[in-house]
Order: C-alpha cells, then structure tokens, then sequence
C-alpha cells in the first residue's frame, strides 16, 4: 500500500465508478485511462488500478494495448451489429416468456413504476438518468423472469450497447424508447407473449437502426478528472 492510499476503497468501487462513466458516455471511446493519473485520483496503488483495469477489459469496457496502455473500448460496426444480433435473440425469448411470468410476481406494477421514472428523467431532461434507466428497463424485465444467468449476460449487452450508442450515436432519442418500452409492457399486462417478442424484436431492431454505423466512431478528448468528479 503506497502513503497516500486509502484503506477500504475496494477495487470493484473503482471499476464501478469507471464502468458507470463509461455506459453513460461520461468517458468516450478512444479516451486514455493511464494508471498514475487514476492511482492519484483513488488514492490507490498502480497495482491495483492495473487490476481494474484488466476487469473492464474482460466485460471489453477497455481495451489494454501492449506498450500504449489503456482505452474507452470503441466497438467496430460489425461489433456492434452483433451486439444488437445477441441482444434480439436473448430478449425476444425473454418478452415472451415474461408474458406469463409478470402475472404471479407483480411483475407489471414494477415495470409500470420504472416507465414513470423513465419518463420523470425525460421531463427533467436529465440525459445520463434517462440512459441509465433506459437500460435498466432491459434488466428490469430479464429480473421479472427470474433467469439470474441470462439477466447477468444481458446486464454485459446492456453496458456494450450503451457504449456502441456512444460511439455511434443514436443518443437523442429517449423519448422514443419510452413510447417503446410503455407498448411492450402494454403487451405484458394482457399476457400477449407473442406480441410482446415482436415489440421487443421491432424496439431492438429500431435502437439499431438510429445508430450512425460509419466511420471509426472514436469520442471526443476528455479531462478524465473532470469526468470522475475527483
């Protein structure tokens, strides 16, 4: 432990705080993470910034280049299309098997609350709430099932969409994810699975389709101190 490191600051603290700038685009794609700078910031050691690090690098958050050192991950086009591919085939599946499974746990009181904070943060125009909860909706609905495996992959798609919409756009329309998302939860409450798979299927393939899926997508330059608030 270095003299100025601080005992108790975990390091799935750190990798939280970076996860969470990076899906609400805080930190773009391309931006450096260099380990002095977040070793003075958290007060903790390199070693330990280095393992977080390597954490995000695994959930493909970051990418870790050998004698260049860490970046924001910037998708690829083709990543990204297979991001939205996996994410169709998983939460098609998961809408209709919802259908049944909001009935006994009131699964459709939950997620009506969440489209009323949704649309709070849409009112208030408080983007990063919006994107959060925009994908938490995701999350929300893969919980109601019950399949604590698949909400903890679709939790991974989730945070990879977030950042493929930040490299690629398609940020400015949260007020058609809500109309969206009301419809398939319409879909639920009169336990329609089938329509409820297609709204899901259409909702996906909509978000896909408001991306700008050109070009190498790298973010704008960043103070990363500003960023994180420290």
């Amino acid at each position: 432990m270095t003299a100025r490191e601080t005992p108790g600051v975990a390091e799935q603290a750190i990798c939280e705080v970076l996860h969470k700038a990076i899906t609400e685009r805080r930190l773009p794609a391309g931006t450096r993470l260099v380990e002095d700078q977040l070793a003075r910031l958290f007060c903790v050691s390199r070693t330990r910034i280095r393992s977080v690090l390597q954490t995000l690098a695994r959930d493909r958050m970051v990418t870790l280049l050998r004698n260049r050192g860490a970046f924001v991950s910037c998708p690829t086009v083709a990543e990204a299309r297979e991001v939205f591919q996996a994410r169709r085939l998983i939460e098609t599946a998961l809408a209709r098997e919802a259908a049944a499974g909001c009935q006994g746990q009131n699964g459709v009181g939950r997620l009506r609350d969440h489209l009323a904070r949704e649309a709070d943060a849409h009112e208030r125009r408080d983007r990063q709430e919006e994107i959060r909860l925009s994908g938490e909706f995701h999350l929300l609905l893969a919980a109601v099932v019950g399949n604590a495996t698949l909400t903890d992959f679709l939790g991974e798609l989730t945070a990879r969409s977030s950042l493929v919409m930040a490299v690629y756009g398609g940020g400015s329309d949260c007020d058609c994810w809500i109309g969206e998302h009301r419809a398939i939860v319409d879909a639920l409450e009169q336990g329609d699975g089938d329509m409820a798979a297609h709204l899901m299927e259409r909702h996906l393939t909509q978000v896909e389709g408001r991306l700008r899926l050109t070009g190498d997508g790298a973010g704008a330059r960043v103070d990363v101190k500003t960023v994180l608030g420290l």
